[in-house]
């Protein structure tokens, strides 16, 4: 699959921060994605492990989401933790697993947060312009902004908001189980998010295609 080098990885962490500023506002928030027209969706994610990083990307097939494709990628991890700047920590290993890909797919959804960023660039905005394809993420956990917590059922959801402005939303994706947290990453917008992410979820809290690049990742032996 061919992608868009828009820069290098090796720069510090003032330097990172100015990047992300500048490449913000090429990204695209409030594009229609139809989930209806998807045939094809990738999950990606990776695992770090005594400071090797392993990347791996997922594609299944839409709706049935049976696994078509699955690509992985190791490499000493470049960049250290750092909240804001999960990116140029990841960026570089996803950048070689993605290179591998045979299949195209139609949207990623990455493990980890889009427009959910103090600079609204988060690894699924980020790459999402490196990619040029729609990209959704899906947290795990609370990183920036104020909510409050949708009611119990599945299917429920309410609006994420930072700085006054809606920038995703809490999912419950299983009853009475923890929320997850869906933004836009590129060329999509929340509402077809968060319906992508309930078509993708079957018996458990995290969809599929997450759940499958989860568990390819992290087999490092």
């Amino acid at each position: 699959m061919q992608i868009h080098h828009l820069h290098e990885w090796d720069l510090s962490p003032a330097e990172a921060i100015t990047l992300q500023k500048r490449l913000a506002v090429q990204a695209r928030f409030d594009d229609l994605l139809d989930v209806n027209a998807i045939h094809t969706v990738a999950g990606v994610d990776v695992s770090v492990q005594e400071n090797i990083s392993q990347a791996a990307v997922v594609i299944l097939s839409y709706p049935a989401l049976q696994v078509i494709e699955t690509v992985t990628h190791r490499m000493p991890t470049p960049f250290p933790y750092i909240p804001g700047l999960l990116t140029f920590r990841e960026g570089p290993v996803l950048e070689q697993a993605f290179l591998q890909l045979q299949t195209e797919p139609d949207v990623f959804i990455f493990d980890g947060m889009g427009r959910i960023h103090p600079r609204q660039m988060g690894i699924a905005t980020h790459m999402g312009l490196w990619l040029d394809r729609p990209t959704v993420g899906c947290g795990k956990t609370m990183f920036v902004g104020d909510y409050v917590e949708p009611p119990p059922e599945a299917g429920t959801s309410a609006p994420l908001l930072y700085h006054g402005q809606q920038i995703g939303a809490i999912l419950r994706t299983r009853a009475k189980v923890k929320p997850v947290f869906i933004s836009v990453g590129h060329r999509a917008n929340l509402t077809s998010a968060v319906e992508l992410i309930l078509r993708c979820t079957t018996r458990y809290r995290l969809p599929e295609p997450i759940r499958a690049a989860h568990n390819a990742a992290g087999k490092m032996d």
